[in-house]
């Protein structure tokens, strides 16, 4: 069941009245805005808006089901990907990572994808396109940040974890193959209770980029031998779903899309 009325007017109320502390070194302070219910091709979600009065931006969260006071919610954390998200950039598996998790937590009893509004791993838009023209010549992604003055990651995951406060969540199982995720959700205070592997096979364009991520910051996914275009691919091996879910992908409008690109 999703939020009732009451519970929506008690958390919204809740949250325009309560101190907060902040979390993290710049003390952090998202509060819940507004939640409004959203029916999407993945399912029927409520989408519940939050507010960062440190520095004004606004994140976003896609909830499933009911979540409050729940044990062992699944969770997904999504950074903002313009080119991905919007444009569909082969580049990156930021689309492909997003629409699987919502699929996957669309078919769940509940769950949580968080919406970060942290572009390029935290550096921003302009950075990250700098960092692409780096990548263009001859750079990998986290030699390219570095090469700009920022580290590997730098996004604030305090963020998060007071997002997930704030739904009143009591444990999570995290949709992610970074075990920094994992290692700074615990640290901040969130109940990690079990990891859930997203692991999207990887295209031509960004082949490199996913064995770098996994070679050089850690990242815990393993390639098929041969590499294909999304596209192309008739089973998308999707690590954590079951057999279920896998089926209810394929016969959803994406996996027509697959397909049909390969008649």
């Amino acid at each position: 069941m999703p939020l009732s009325h009451m519970q929506i007017k008690e958390i919204l109320e809740e949250n325009a009245c309560h101190e907060c502390e902040g979390f993290g070194k710049d003390h952090i302070c998202v509060s819940i805005a507004s939640i409004a219910d959203l029916p999407s091709r993945f399912g029927d979600f409520q989408v519940v808006a939050f507010y960062n009065n440190r520095d004004g931006k606004e994140h976003a969260a896609f909830v499933h089901g009911d979540i409050t006071d729940r044990e062992n919610v699944p969770v997904r954390m999504h950074s903002e990907c313009l080119t991905g998200d919007v444009a569909g950039s082969l580049r990156c598996d930021c689309r492909d990572q997003f629409e699987a998790a919502m699929r996957m937590i669309g078919q769940m009893e509940n769950g949580v994808l968080l919406y970060l509004r942290q572009e390029g791993r935290g550096i921003g838009f302009t950075n990250k396109i700098r960092a692409y023209s780096l990548q263009d010549a001859g750079y990998d992604t986290v030699q390219a940040n570095l090469a700009l003055g920022f580290r590997d990651d730098e996004r604030d995951y305090s963020v998060a974890a007071h997002m997930l406060e704030s739904l009143k969540i009591r444990s999570i199982r995290l949709m992610t193959n970074n075990p920094l995720k994992l290692n700074e959700l615990t640290r901040f205070g969130v109940k990690v209770t079990e990891r859930i592997p997203l692991v999207i096979p990887p295209n031509p364009y960004n082949e490199f980029y996913l064995r770098t991520k996994a070679e050089k910051s850690g990242h815990l996914m393993t390639f098929p031998k041969d590499v294909h275009f999304m596209e192309q691919i008739d089973r998308p091996v999707i690590e954590g779903m079951s057999k279920e879910q896998i089926s209810a992908w394929q016969d959803s409008d994406l996996g027509d899309h697959v397909t049909d690109n390969k008649n």
